[in-house]
């Protein structure tokens, strides 16, 4: 029984562009739209979507199939087409190609069954056609000398079409026996390029404590080496005790992994082997918990991020101004446990270290080749800009005082909030920095609608009743002292209720860091196994390089 059915893709005015149907009877596109804008509660059939760039996937079913399979598959659609199409994925581009993102439907998908979604089985089975081929073949920077690995376009993923490894080598006999991975593979100069990233979302209380702080990690693969290479990438740590590969382990909590991936390999030593495939690919991904054991493994019981902020609320005479104040982390810049930041320097020196050992158990003389270069980074950690951001409530119109000691900052009406960002030359140089702003609501002479309220000059008006049969002698004392300090006193509160209604429930902070990773990880080594390995011919030695990436897009929070 087929599980997936159809798919229907319509661009952002929700006119259809492709219909590609795997079943004999799908059910029809036009309808499917409709019961998908309307959210109707009990569809004849289940609908999944999924949205990429200005285009949406639609995928009808009327039998009961795993929701996770026909999302994965969506998602590996988007990513098919953007291999051969190119990014972003616009309604012209697919109107332009429909031959071949038919014939990508074809081979993603057979009768209902998700068949070959890997991109290197894809380049050998779609026929690109030969003006495409022709242009993506001499722009490609694999076949060029000192190509490099910055090229991040279709050329790039695309590389080795018209070089001789012409599409449709199957019907040729010459299929690959590595699903991932294409035949016959030929480049001039040979490079691996590691890219490992990381994003950190923490939660903070007001306090400062923090509620949540996880880390999300991927490990990602540029592999332009001709032949079927076999590698092998340790990684390591200093957290926690155990030996190497459990440390490594505890770090890379829920991973995920390439099928290319040996996982004895990593159960066992946790160690990556694997035959790559050819191109830009995702070798793993992980999450890090940095609160989850912190006495036994990270030893610091705090988070460790380039900076940390202060929030104050309800300040001034009438209670509607906030202060923030950044504070530069000292800690970050190379102090010992899991988050300080690991300089490119002293990876080189460890990678040094492991190719003068011979290398990693098992590879022998593998481990000689060229020692893996860390480019620009050797200069240590660099920090690139930071934004912190302030959401308003709905009541706030304006802020007619903005004030910040280092950067800039603005209101965005349309927002509701304070942008406030510091270039990363200015943040390394500086301790801390102050934003401090006042907030107004409504009108200012509103607060006098009300008996009690304050004027717009911060003076009490009050309405008054007068009785002339009842007034007293023109010596009377007048109200009470404790009829004034009752007044005050409600003053007072009123104010305060109307300055919180105008101050913030939290702030985020977003900043970029290359060369630091928050979980601690980093490269040990990265060799060659040239006994397993198969066409990389004598004496080839691949350039290396790796780089390292912390970024936080607003998922840092301070709650006020």
């Amino acid at each position: 029984m087929s599980g997936i059915e159809a798919v229907y893709i319509f661009d952002e005015h929700n006119n259809l562009l492709l219909s590609h149907p795997f079943s004999l009877r799908p059910p029809p596109p036009l309808p499917l739209l409709n019961l998908y804008l309307t959210h109707a509660p009990s569809p004849p059939s289940l609908l999944f979507a999924h949205k990429s760039d200005s285009l949406l996937l639609l995928s009808p079913t009327t039998t009961d199939v795993p929701p996770l399979l026909v999302l994965e598959f969506l998602h590996r659609t988007t990513d098919s087409l953007r291999e051969f199409l190119g990014s972003p994925l616009l309604p012209s581009r697919l109107e332009a190609n429909y031959d071949l993102a038919a014939q990508i439907l074809a081979e993603l998908c057979d009768a209902g069954l998700v068949a070959s979604t890997e991109p290197n089985a894809l380049r050998d089975a779609v026929e690109v056609p030969s003006s495409l081929t022709r242009l993506l073949g001499g722009a490609t920077p694999s076949l060029a000398p000192g190509g490099g690995g910055q090229g991040m376009g279709t050329a790039a993923r695309m590389q080795g079409i018209g070089s001789g490894d012409r599409p449709g080598s199957r019907a040729q006999g010459q299929e690959s026996a590595i699903p991932w991975r294409r035949s016959g593979v030929r480049h001039t100069s040979n490079e691996l390029y590691v890219d490992l990233v990381e994003e950190v979302r923490a939660v903070f209380a007001p306090s400062g404590r923090a509620l949540e702080a996880v880390v999300h990690g991927a490990v990602a693969f540029n592999c332009k080496v001709s032949g079927v290479p076999d590698l092998l990438l340790v990684l390591r740590t200093d957290a926690g005790g155990g030996d190497r590969g459990e440390r490594v382990r505890r770090v890379m909590q829920r991973p995920v992994f390439h099928p290319c991936v040996r996982l004895a390999r990593w159960k066992g030593q946790g160690e990556l082997s694997f035959v790559p495939p050819d191109g830009r690919f995702v070798l793993a991904g992980y999450e890090t918990d940095l609160l989850e054991g912190e006495e036994e493994v990270f030893g610091g019981g705090k988070v460790d991020l380039p900076a940390d902020l202060e929030v104050m609320t309800g300040l001034g005479e009438r209670g509607n101004e906030f202060e923030v104040r950044l504070v530069m982390n000292s800690r970050w810049r190379g102090t010992s446990g899991r988050a300080s930041p690991v300089s490119a320097g002293s990876s080189q020196q460890s990678l040094s270290n492991a190719l003068g050992r011979g290398g990693p158990r098992g590879l022998g003389a593998a481990g000689s080749l060229a020692s893996l270069s860390t480019g620009s980074e050797s200069k240590g950690p660099q920090l690139e800009d930071l934004k912190v951001v302030v959401p308003l409530p709905a009541a706030a119109r304006k802020l007619p005082e903005i004030r910040a000691s280092r950067g800039e900052a603005h209101f965005s009406p349309a927002e509701s909030g304070v942008t406030w960002v510091i270039p990363g030359k200015v943040a390394s140089q500086i301790s801390s920095a102050v934003l401090r702003c006042t907030v107004v609501g409504q009108e200012d002479d509103s607060f006098g609608e009300a008996e009690g309220m304050l004027g717009s000059n911060g003076i009490k008006s009050t309405t008054y009743d007068y009785d002339e049969d009842d007034a007293g002698g023109y010596q009377d004392d007048g109200p009470a002292p404790a009829v004034k300090q009752l007044n005050e006193k409600i003053d007072s509160e009123r104010r305060k209720a109307a300055g919180d209604a105008l101050m913030p429930r939290s702030v985020n902070l977003s900043f970029s860091v290359k060369g630091w990773l928050a979980s601690g990880l980093r490269v040990d080594s990265l060799t060659i196994d040239t006994k397993r390995s198969r066409g990389l011919g004598e004496g080839v030695k691949p350039y290396k390089g790796v780089k390292y990436l912390t970024a936080s897009r607003g998922g840092v929070e301070v709650r006020c």
